[in-house]
């Protein structure tokens, strides 16, 4: 018996998204999923680039062993993100989720980080066997929220682990034996995010058709609201030999099918079209020149009349210089003020602005780039002063993205402090009996008190209010 692979690869812009910064691979030796992060194509950019370098993988079964060559390529893709962000620092700050699984022979290496996800259903038993490298996972790890939080914590999207360029990549590595029957999905958080486990289950339970469902989990998304970019693969294991053949054709969607995002596909769903009548598409502004109605006037000699007809074309033509040089500057000033970037709150979160911090006539020249879900509140003193008054960035949003990511580390930080306080003072000490001279001497010991940083927001406050995401 030799086994092998039958697949469908779906991806979609979402309802909320301009672009498609998810991609991903379908092939018969290799199945990929990656979400890219970091905005301003950066995000795009990443995912692309991952999966291309995993994409020669598919070329052919790895001399070595399964996990070494996924890990290899793992790294390959980890150096080349590096330097585009060398070559080009504009990308600084982007990188990339990925989750891909090498097949040979009914062997399968499985490779994940971040969180997008991988699902195996197998003898009508449905379960997730890849682990989100998030802080919200790892509160729920720890016991310090249940499963049930995950979906309404406002840090559930701050990833802990991704392929980023900057350090080492730590990968979770993993060895699996398939059997035929056997049913993978690969995702992206667009969908998992959005449909729930049970939801998942029952809609590859019942639909036999690879390419229905895959339509079927994306149509899911879009009703679930399609805030993100959705992108799947099920794959189905089959015995070569017998019934379907497996599938042959490598296919891409997404960031990777073109480097550049690929043509933005919204379903052509019920949700989908109800969403896009909704929108209007922004008009290029346009200076129109209205000829006023010609005025009634006497008549006059024939030198006259001649000289104001030549007269008119120059006051319209100037007339109209005029309405482009307006039209032109504002415009340039327009273009001006949407490649600023600084760093403000909103409604108590550290929110990131594209534009300048002043208004014109009324009308403010910014506007909300991306929320990171940072309460102000549990920032050191100094950082959260720094951002009521506003941080402005000097590179861009790259800039601002590593401001964020600053203030994001300090937080953590006082966070992580403030728990590490609580659970000092909720645990009880222990009892210790020992007899001295025939008596017993009991005791109460308490482990020492956590070191709070003097910079942090003084727990019990309401500066230590939990939150966050990217």
């Amino acid at each position: 018996m030799t086994l092998a692979l039958r697949y469908a690869i779906r991806s979609d812009v979402g309802l909320l998204r301009e672009g498609n910064e998810d991609a991903a691979y379908a092939g018969p030796r290799l199945l990929a999923v990656a979400d890219g992060m970091g905005g301003h194509a950066a995000g795009e950019v990443a995912s692309a680039a991952a999966i291309s370098a995993l994409s020669r993988l598919d070329d052919g079964v790895p001399s070595s062993d399964l996990l070494d060559a996924l890990a290899d390529a793992v790294i390959d893709a980890n150096h080349t993100l590096h330097n585009m962000v060398v070559a080009d620092p504009s990308f600084e700050g982007m990188g990339t989720t990925l989750t891909a699984m090498l097949w040979s022979d009914g062997r399968v290496a499985l490779c994940h980080i971040g969180d997008s996800r991988a699902y195996l259903l197998r003898d009508r038993q449905f379960h997730q066997i890849t682990h989100d490298h998030t802080l919200v996972q790892t509160l729920v790890d720890e016991g310090r929220i249940s499963p049930d939080d995950v979906a309404t914590h406002p840090q559930r999207s701050m990833l802990l682990r991704a392929l980023d360029g900057r350090a080492d990549v730590e990968p979770d590595l993993t060895l699996l034996e398939a059997q035929p029957g056997d049913r993978y999905l690969l995702c992206s958080d667009g969908l998992s995010g959005v449909v729930s486990e049970e939801t998942l289950y029952k809609t590859l339970a019942r639909v036999a058709n690879l390419d229905e469902v895959v339509l079927q989990l994306v149509e899911l998304a879009i009703r679930g609201g399609g805030p993100d970019n959705i992108t799947c693969i099920v794959a189905d294991v089959v015995d070569s030999a017998a019934g379907l053949p497996p599938s042959d054709a490598s296919v891409m969607v997404g960031a990777a099918s073109n480097g550049s995002g690929g043509p933005h596909f919204r379903t052509d769903s019920p949700a989908g079209r109800a969403h896009l009548l909704t929108r209007t598409a922004p008009q290029a502004a346009v200076a129109i020149a209205h000829d006023d109605p010609a005025p009634q006037v006497p008549e006059e000699p024939e030198d006259q009349y001649q000289h104001r007809r030549r007269r008119l074309p120059l006051v319209k033509s100037a007339l109209v210089i005029l309405v482009v040089l307006v039209v032109g500057g504002a415009y340039a000033g327009w273009r001006y003020t949407q490649s600023q970037y600084y760093v403000a709150s909103d409604g108590g979160q550290v929110v990131i602005y594209r534009g300048i911090n002043q208004s014109a006539a009324g009308i403010s020249l910014s506007s909300v780039a991306r929320r990171s879900g940072i309460p102000v509140a549990g920032l050191p003193a100094a950082m959260a002063a720094d951002v009521r008054a506003t941080i402005t960035s000097n590179n861009g949003l790259a800039g601002a993205q590593n401001i964020v990511g600053n203030l994001r580390t300090n937080y953590v930080r006082c966070h992580n402090a403030v728990l590490a306080l609580q659970k000092w003072e909720t645990t009880p000490a222990k009892t210790v009996k020992k007899k001295v001279k025939n008596k017993t001497i009991t005791t109460h010991v308490r482990q020492p008190k956590p070191a709070f940083p003097a910079d942090c927001p003084v727990p019990g406050s309401t500066a230590t209010g939990t939150g966050g995401s990217s």
